[in-house]
């Protein structure tokens, strides 16, 4: 292999940052495909095993690394149990690239995947346009005709899909939502690509407390696509060049860049990492939703939501962004909300971008046992700031005939200060 080459420079960048693990085993309880599988090869040490091997010349860039890169979830749990700091998550985004350049993977799952982040994702008229007859479909009773006539696959894949919102629920957020009350900021929000299509409420919520908390809400207008979904896919080129037009976007003079969809927050918050000596200015000011209101107080007086609320931690939220207390905090604030504790709420749902879309039995069997812990406490609400989990929670619970729905967290706290005295 040519040294100077892309792909060799991509080798040896794994060598040094694999040199950190030092082999404790403390990762292994709690990597969800460990748990499941009791292999090691499948857990976090072995994984940095094979990138070693790989960087080192001892094992080649082949089948197996293709499978346990993209058996692992991403999920990063593994960072947070390490006592040496091995960034678990930029090791594997850089071995799938590897993977990809090697085109080693091929399928169905595969082909999804790339018309997916490739062809739709990231164009905002096209994403529009799908959900818009995926919409269409599921109000006229089409999509369980079609279900009939197509693969076993595509039928399961069909449970994860949410109810499309309405067309007028889907419509973009005006640029600028001014401070109601006396003014303390101004904010960017980025209303990210999935999110106004299928979570269009959420990001209404966001922005109404955002206000009512006394901060101009701005959405750049050039703001796109995050990347995040492409880096975890391997395709750092794409990635990129989508968190390069997020720099112009937000360049201006804004408190803290908001975010409520933890996939994305822990991309934006990662941009010095994929665009060395550019993206820190931007990267050093995005904050959680949750974690910013939890910072600056919420200024209205909240009123009585009587309910049982699991919140369960998003991985890129909890673990990528170390983010846990602010949005308990938050929501022990609400009078007459009860925060049930439910067993391993920073276990992973199985989401993991679309991991349940190309690993749909090891995503079942990742979320089992959360359901399990869920249904044991009953809850009204399930609560999580990430919209891939609350797509999976939400068909996980109804697959259960469980009664709770699943919910962003500032969903609640926009319905408290929205609700009658």
């Amino acid at each position: 292999m040519n040294g100077s080459s892309p792909r060799a420079r991509e080798v040896a960048e794994l060598l040094p940052e694999t040199l950190d693990c030092v082999h404790c085993g403390l990762c292994l309880p709690s990597c969800p495909t460990y748990r499941e599988t009791g292999l090691e090869i499948s857990s976090p040490r072995g994984r940095v095993y094979l990138m070693r091997g790989v960087a080192e010349g001892k094992i080649a860039v082949g089948d197996v690394l293709a499978e346990e890169a993209y058996l692992c979830l991403g999920c990063r749990a593994c960072e947070t149990a390490c006592p040496s700091g091995v960034r678990f998550g930029a090791l594997l985004e850089k071995t799938r690239a590897l993977v990809e350049e090697a085109e080693l993977r091929e399928g169905w799952a595969k082909r999804i995947e790339t018309f997916a982040l490739r062809g739709v994702v990231p164009h905002r008229r096209r994403l529009k346009a799908l959900v818009s007859a995926l919409g269409l479909a599921q109000r006229i009773g089409l999509d369980r005709i079609a279900l009939l006539l197509l693969p076993r696959q595509i039928r399961e894949l069909h449970g994860l899909l949410p109810q499309i919102p309405r067309r007028g629920e889907r419509r973009r957020l005006p640029r600028l939502i001014p401070a109601e009350g006396e003014r303390r900021g101004r904010v960017a929000f980025l209303e990210g690509c999935i999110m106004p299509e299928l979570f269009g409420a959420v990001n209404a919520a966001t922005a109404r407390v955002l206000a009512r908390s006394g901060f101009d809400v701005v959405l750049p207008e050039a703001q796109g696509c995050c990347g995040a979904l492409h880096a975890h896919a391997g395709d750092a080129t794409r990635a990129r060049e989508l968190a390069r037009a997020n720099l112009v976007a937000f360049a201006g003079d804004f408190d803290a860049i908001i975010v409520n969809s933890a996939g994305c927050g822990a991309a934006f918050r990662e941009l010095e990492a994929w665009l060395p000596g550019e993206g820190a200015a931007v990267a050093s000011r995005v904050r959680d939703v949750c974690e910013f209101l939890d910072e600056v107080g919420v200024r209205e007086p909240l009123r009585s939501l009587e309910a049982r609320v699991c919140y369960d931690d998003p991985c890129h939220l909890v673990h990528g962004q170390g983010v846990e207390e602010a949005p308990r905090r938050l929501l022990r604030q609400i009078p007459g909300l009860e925060l049930v504790p439910h067993d391993d709420p920073t276990s992973c749902c199985g989401a993991a971008g679309i991991y349940n879309l190309t690993q749909p039995r090891m995503s079942r069997a990742v979320l089992a046992p959360k359901l399990d812990a869920l249904a044991s406490v009953d809850p009204d609400y399930v609560a999580t700031g990430n919209p891939g989990c609350l797509m999976q929670l939400a068909a996980g619970l109804r697959s259960r005939g469980l009664r709770a729905r699943a919910v962003h967290p500032v969903e609640l706290l926009d319905e408290s200060l929205s609700s009658p005295q």
